[in-house]
């Protein structure tokens, strides 16, 4: 069906910037009008001001702006970092996909070329965890300007001298050298894969707990992962050495039934025999690990840390208290 004028001129827009050159019949068949209404929605968009080319030859049509592209967009470098950074998240939404990358590349067409560079470096450096794993706990404040520089050396192979802080600690630090591979969003927080030198071992890093060190460690030979998958491996490491809360949970259930209710890069399920097993898994709080596993709709037992244990004791209690006696 076609669209009415003014939103046929407004999608007509919206062509033209995610282009560098489009033709006519093009144009036509993406709005679903014919060449004559294009040509005259274009002669409409002149008037009102919009420079719009008219490229000759077989290969020809419109573009937008002189020589294709329109004036810079007057953003700051933080602030551009900021739009790819949602850009980044917006593509992991199912259906988004497209309008997110149609997005991205409208915005090449209005950001100076320096702000563009670190803008694309970030958007195609960066991977995003999956979505349906929720914390409550305070999501950290991340400098997107070290997001930035960290994608530009992701993308220019670069190593990296850093300070890292585990846990966010303000005395314990260690200085380490790294290769960078991926940047990677999840549970509103950045991790940084990399292999630390020299022993080449892989690690997921914590952006808020690191501090660039200059100058850089030189530029390396890629060795990516093995599968490529960064997300998951952020997930893996994270589940054996990055949350504040580890637990192990037995649960009244074959591994492989508790495997299939599970996102099974977020925990490590052990068989004990046929019916039950033990799921190792964690959370940034208690509070995040009682969700979980009641999320499971199986039987379980938790005897450790005793913080989760009294949790899950105080949580029984108040269900008990939230319904009428039997």
């Amino acid at each position: 069906m076609a669209l009415q004028t003014s939103s046929r001129l407004i999608a007509l827009l919206g062509q033209l910037q995610a282009r560098a050159v489009v033709s006519a019949p093009d144009l036509a068949a993406r709005l679903g009008v014919g060449v004559r209404t294009i040509r005259n929605d274009i002669g409409r968009l002149r008037e009102l001001g919009y420079p719009i080319d008219a490229v000759r030859g077989p290969t020809g049509g419109y573009r937008f702006g002189e020589h294709g592209r329109l004036p810079p967009l007057l953003l700051e470098a933080d602030e551009a970092v900021a739009v790819a950074v949602g850009l980044a998240g917006a593509a992991a939404v199912r259906g988004m996909e497209e309008p997110s990358a149609l997005a991205l590349a409208k915005l090449e067409h209005v950001l100076p070329e320096r702000l563009w560079r670190r803008v694309r470096a970030l958007h195609e450096s960066t991977d995003v965890g999956p979505a349906d794993t929720a914390t409550n706990a305070e999501a950290p404040v991340v400098d997107v300007g070290l997001l930035a520089d960290l994608a530009a050396a992701v993308r220019d192979r670069e190593g990296l001298r850093l300070i890292h802080r585990p846990g966010g600690s303000e005395t314990a630090e260690e200085r380490i050298e790294v290769d960078p591979y991926r940047l990677v969003s999840w549970q509103q927080r950045w991790y940084l894969v990399a292999r630390r030198r020299p022993e080449a071992r892989w690690q997921a890093l914590r952006v808020d707990w690191l501090t660039l060190r200059t100058p850089g460690a030189g530029r390396f030979a890629p060795d990516p992962l093995e599968g490529g998958d960064y997300a998951a491996f952020v997930l893996r490491d994270v589940a054996f050495s990055g949350w504040n809360v580890h637990c192990r949970v037995g649960v009244d259930a074959p591994a492989q039934e508790v495997l299939r209710r599970i996102n099974p890069t977020v925990g490590v399920v052990e068989t004990v025999d046929e019916d039950h097993c033990v799921l190792v898994t964690g959370a940034e709080t208690i509070e995040m690990v009682a969700v979980w596993i009641g999320l499971l709709g199986l039987d379980f037992h938790v005897d450790e840390p005793p913080e989760l244990v009294a949790h899950v004791r105080t949580l029984a209690q108040r269900y008990a208290a939230a319904v009428p006696p039997a």
